[in-house]
This record gives C-alpha cells, sequence and structure tokens, in this order.
C-alpha cells in the first residue's frame, strides 16, 4: 500500500511536469510589435478628383482604426461654416458633410495625426485628402513660419489664414478662403490654393472660430498681399526626400529655391517664404483686474494697467480713519497692497472694501470709477486634535546669500509692514583674521516700502562681517517681534565678477540692449543707447549669457506689442548669434553687426524635438 502511494504521486508530479511542458511548447511567442501604420487602400472619391458635388467621402484602411481627438485635429481648407460629422465604419473612416462645398475650389481634408491603427496606435501621419470641385486641380502653395515677436520662439498650435477679400475687415467678420496650421518647429505650407492675391495672417484661436475677433486672441498679420502666381518651375517634391525629420508622404508644390533647409545635430527643419510675427495686443483699457483677500489682514488690487501719476488707486472703508491701514503700490504700480491694522477691520468678514481706480468708460474717456466689493477670507482649520498655540514669529530675509556686490547695500525685509526698528539693539563687526571691531551701522527705511530697511555703513571689499540683531529688534505693525538674528555677509571685490561689452554696429535708431539668462526668463540688466556703440554689462556672476536687442521703434525704453487696428507691426528684435561665457575676472569684449532684424540662431530657440 505504501509503494502504491509513492507511484501515485510520482506519477502525479510527472502529470505536472508533461502539462507544464506542453503549456510552454504550445504558447504563443506573439512575435515582433506592429509598428506598420494603416495603409489606405481607396477612397470615394477617388483622392486628387475633380468635379466632386456630394456630402459625403469615405476613406477605407487595412486594418480597424481610431479617431484621436478628430475634432482638433481635422483641418478642412478652404474651411467650412458647420463642423462635419466623422464616425467609422469597420474599417473605413467616413466624412459627412452638412453643407455643400464651394464651387471651383480644391479641399484639402488634414487629419494630421488624428488617424491611429486600433490595436499598437501607429500613427497614419500627415495623412491628407485633396478633392476638387470644379473641373481642375489647384496646386500652387504659399508656405513661411510663425514665431513669437518678442522672443522668436515657436508658438504652439497656429492657424494660418488666407483671405481672397484684402480688405481688413475680413479677418475679423468672415471665414478665410484657406486655412493651415503651424508644425512643431512653426513651418506651415498651405496647399492647393488657386492662383490670386492673398492677405496673410496668424491666429491663435480661442473660441475656435477662425475669426480675429477677441483683442485677447494672439495674432500676426503681413503688411503686403502674398501674390500667388503659376510658375512653370513648379516640381512636387517629396517631403521625406529632402527633410527625414517630418516623414509625411504629402508633396510641396513649391520651387526648392523657396524652402530653406536648416539642418544641426538635434533638428532639422524647413524655413518658407512668409515670415510672420505673433503679438498680443497691448491692454489698452483700464479696469480692475482683480481683488482678493490674501490674508484677514491683507488686501490686493490688481489694475489692468498702471494708473496714471494724477490718477492713483485709492483704498477706503466706510467710518474708518487712513490709520487703520496701510495701502502700498507695487513696484510697477499696477496693484495695490492694503494691510489692514485695526482689528475691527480685520476680524470683519465679509469687509466692505471701497476701492477707486482709473476706468476706461463707454465712450473711452477715462475716469475715476468707486466700487464697494464684499472681501471674505476663510480660515484655515486646525489640525484635529492641536492644542498647541504657536507664537507668530516675525522673519526677515536679506540679500547677502553669495555675497554683496559692489555698490550695493546690505537689506532686510519682511512680509509685513515694519515699525521703526530699536537700533540700540543691533550691532556691526568686521571679522578681521585677528580680532572682530565693532563698526556703526545705520538703518534706513526703504523709500517704496514699508517692509524693507536698508544697513548703511561703509563696507569693504573682501571683508567678512557680521549682523546681530536682538530678540525684539524688529516689530510688524501687529506687534509681532523678530527672534535674534546673526547673519554673516561680505562685500565681494570687482575680481570675482566678469565684465562685457558688446560694440554694436549698423544701428542708427533707438535700442535696447538686454542681457539675459540663460534660460531667457530673466533679464539681468539693460542699456538703452541711440545707435551703435558700446553696451557695457559689469559686475556680471560667472556664467552663460544670451543678448538680444529690441530695436525701440516709439522711443518708450520698452519692447512695444503690434496692433493690427493701427497697422503697427510689433518692435523688431534680435538675438546674438551665440552664448557668452562670462568668467571671473575676465573682461570680455564682442562686435555685434546688427544690421540683421528678427534673428534668432535655431540652437538657442527652444524647439520641440521630436
Amino acid at each position: 500500500m505504501r509503494l502504491s502511494v509513492h507511484i501515485k504521486a510520482r506519477i502525479i508530479f510527472l502529470l505536472f511536469l508533461f502539462v507544464g511542458a506542453c503549456a510552454k511548447i504550445g504558447s504563443p511567442s506573439g512575435g515582433p510589435r506592429d509598428r506598420t501604420p494603416p495603409v489606405v487602400l481607396k477612397t470615394v472619391p477617388e483622392a486628387n478628383s475633380t468635379n466632386f458635388k456630394g456630402r459625403r467621402i469615405v476613406i477605407t484602411l487595412d486594418e480597424y482604426v481610431t479617431l484621436d481627438n478628430i475634432n482638433e485635429n481635422l483641418i478642412i481648407s478652404p474651411p467650412l461654416t458647420s463642423r462635419p460629422k466623422v464616425w467609422l465604419k469597420k474599417k473605413s473612416v467616413i466624412v459627412d458633410l452638412d453643407e455643400d462645398l464651394r464651387e471651383d475650389f480644391t479641399y484639402t481634408f488634414n487629419f494630421q495625426n488624428a488617424i491611429r491603427d486600433l490595436n499598437e496606435g501607429n500613427i497614419l501621419e500627415g495623412y491628407r485628402f485633396v478633392v476638387s470641385t470644379g473641373s481642375t486641380l489647384d496646386s500652387l502653395s504659399v508656405t513661411g513660419n510663425v514665431y513669437y515677436a518678442e522672443n522668436l520662439e515657436i508658438p504652439e498650435r497656429i492657424f494660418v489664414l488666407l483671405h481672397g477679400n484684402l480688405e481688413d475687415t475680413a479677418v475679423r467678420n468672415s471665414l478665410p478662403d484657406y486655412i493651415g496650421i503651424i508644425d512643431q518647429s512653426g513651418y506651415f505650407s498651405i496647399d492647393n490654393v488657386k492662383e490670386g492675391s492673398y492677405m496673410l495672417y496668424a491666429l491663435k484661436d480661442l473660441d475656435n472660430n477662425r475669426i480675429y475677433n477677441l483683442d485677447d486672441e494672439e495674432f500676426a498679420f503681413l503688411d503686403y498681399p502674398v501674390e500667388v502666381l503659376a510658375d512653370t518651375s513648379l516640381l512636387p517634391v517629396a517631403v521625406e526626400d529632402i527633410i527625414a525629420v517630418f516623414e509625411d508622404t504629402t508633396a510641396i508644390s513649391q520651387p526648392l529655391s523657396e524652402i530653406t533647409i536648416i539642418e544641426d545635430a538635434d533638428t532639422t527643419i524647413l524655413i518658407g517664404e512668409n515670415k510672420l510675427f505673433m503679438f498680443q495686443k497691448a491692454f489698452t483699457t483700464r479696469y480692475l483686474r482683480s481683488s482678493q483677500r490674501k490674508s484677514a489682514s491683507q488686501l490686493e488690487f490688481v489694475l489692468s494697467l498702471p494708473p496714471p501719476a494724477d490718477m492713483p488707486a485709492e483704498f477706503s472703508v466706510s467710518d474708518f480713519a487712513g490709520n487703520s491701514f496701510i495701502a502700498e503700490q507695487s513696484l510697477n504700480k499696477d496693484t495695490l497692497l492694503v494691510w489692514l491694522v485695526d482689528s475691527t477691520l480685520i476680524q470683519a468678514n465679509p469687509l466692505a472694501a471701497i476701492i477707486k481706480y482709473p476706468f476706461t468708460d463707454s465712450i473711452g474717456t477715462v475716469v475715476y470709477q468707486t466700487d464697494t466689493i464684499n472681501m471674505r477670507f476663510v480660515e484655515a482649520r486646525a489640525p484635529r486634535g492641536a492644542t498647541t498655540v504657536i507664537q507668530p514669529v516675525l522673519t526677515l530675509r536679506n540679500n547677502s546669500q553669495g555675497g554683496i556686490k559692489p555698490g550695493q547695500k546690505f537689506v532686510l525685509r519682511s512680509e509685513t509692514p515694519l515699525i521703526e526698528p530699536d537700533t540700540s539693539m543691533m550691532r556691526l563687526f568686521e571679522i578681521g583674521e585677528r580680532d572682530t571691531l565693532k563698526i556703526p551701522l545705520l538703518l534706513q527705511k526703504d523709500s517704496v516700502t514699508t517692509t524693507r530697511y536698508i544697513v548703511e555703513t561703509n563696507l569693504l571689499p573682501d571683508k567678512r562681517y557680521f549682523f546681530v540683531a536682538d530678540s525684539g529688534a524688529f516689530r510688524d505693525v501687529y506687534d509681532v517681534c523678530s527672534d535674534s538674528i546673526g547673519i554673516t555677509f561680505s562685500l565681494r571685490s570687482e575680481d570675482a565678477y566678469g565684465k562685457l561689452t558688446f560694440d554694436i554696429q549698423n544701428v542708427e535708431e533707438a535700442i535696447i540692449v538686454q542681457l539675459l539668462d540663460r534660460t531667457e526668463a530673466r533679464v539681468v540688466m539693460e542699456v538703452q543707447m541711440n545707435g551703435s556703440g558700446k553696451a557695457v554689462f559689469p559686475l556680471l556672476d560667472p556664467g552663460v549669457y544670451r543678448a538680444k536687442i529690441i530695436f525701440d521703434a516709439d522711443n518708450d525704453g520698452k519692447w512695444t506689442s503690434g496692433d493690427f487696428d493701427e497697422k503697427r507691426q510689433p518692435e523688431q528684435v534680435t538675438y546674438y548669434p551665440d552664448e557668452i561665457d562670462v568668467r571671473a575676472n575676465f573682461e570680455i569684449e564682442q562686435d555685434w553687426d546688427a544690421t540683421a532684424r528678427n534673428e534668432k540662431n535655431q540652437k538657442l530657440r527652444s524647439l520641440p524635438r521630436r
């Protein structure tokens, strides 16, 4: 019996091994992943056919597909007044039109990357279906590039519009005759265009109506009509033959002489015939943009524009005197900050705040507007079970990190207005190699804000200093005191910095030369000039910088946006062609020929990468 059980166990074990082996042998490997995009087998009507009068287009593929965000991705040129219904039936994409197409026009249905296979998501890249309602197929193209005017960067999802109506009102009131969209490098090609004259525009279409009807829409325009003429030198050139990066089977009906190809190690882009520079019309209407109660004691009012010098924004509360609050303008004067100091006002929730500010009325006149705004503050709840009351402490920040530059002062600042500090509770020491010397100091209130104080004393380069303030030396208007403070800092010598000089040539008008950090997020320093000359940037921290010139046409000391209604293009800019590596204790002088306008090295532009 024992032997029988043992044998049975072994038989069962062998059966498990056999079944497992069989399972392994019979299991499919799956093979390599399918990376082949869908293939168009046929279309009804045929692609590039003429005399089309129907309202349905059927595109049949070799496999089941899905449509990715079709309402956004399908671009139809000329545009339709109503969006067609696009749906799937088996392996076909069906486009049902809600309107008759225009007579004697060639239509392009640009699906971009909307068509993908169902299983793996492989994209049928850049697929376009072309059909004509006339007896011929229009084959002319308009090409170009779109950039932001202020920094020459590449915008995203910008439509390019061609209007056969050359009147300025057309782009404001009617659909364009043809429409295209830029690619990730800013390039566009509007194809299958009739011969004729057209106005060319670019639009960030916020309300999706293909019309420039909102002043806060980004916009660009050419000052002159584009002449689209037939040319016997036009040859269809497959894009993949001249630029691999786009992998697009669409042909470009444009002379190769009008296409510039720029290549480097990272990217390849096309440069078309026309350049458009995007801008957003500057705000000219004055109004109160926002108001908020940031805390129980702090209010903020933001204006659309800095107020005129003779019409400052004013804050008040009924039945309370001016000493019940402190109101200050921000540095650029478009924001009014208010700190409530009267406990009755702080506890009022809501608070009936009265704000008086410059306002543009219905006939364009700037007048004073007075609003009463009920401002609430929702107190954050204490964590459940918390019983300890934490006493607030006044926190002071300073500018000593990394050392103070020659000509600068040691500055202390808080988040709330300060009352006059007690200087008897402060000391400043010069730290020597063998001894420490106490030196006199004077504390000066900042002329702009009550939140900053400047330490006035004679600091020497390469000396170390130690600032000490006893607990309670600083106090804000809410009677919150500072802890004891000890800060060590130094005044760095000029040898710790670099100097950069641009010798700018071939400029006859007013310009602004800006030195930017490497990311172009911050203007480090700027110099205003009248024509050619030297722009000097001293005391620069070691690092990599970029530089740009603003051609200041209106001589107002800043970059000015465009205005289509006034037929004013945005002010032109140009960039120094390379980055500049500034080192400590080095002086760099660079020649800069500023003849070219709106130029920027492709390697310095933040191009999206494929």
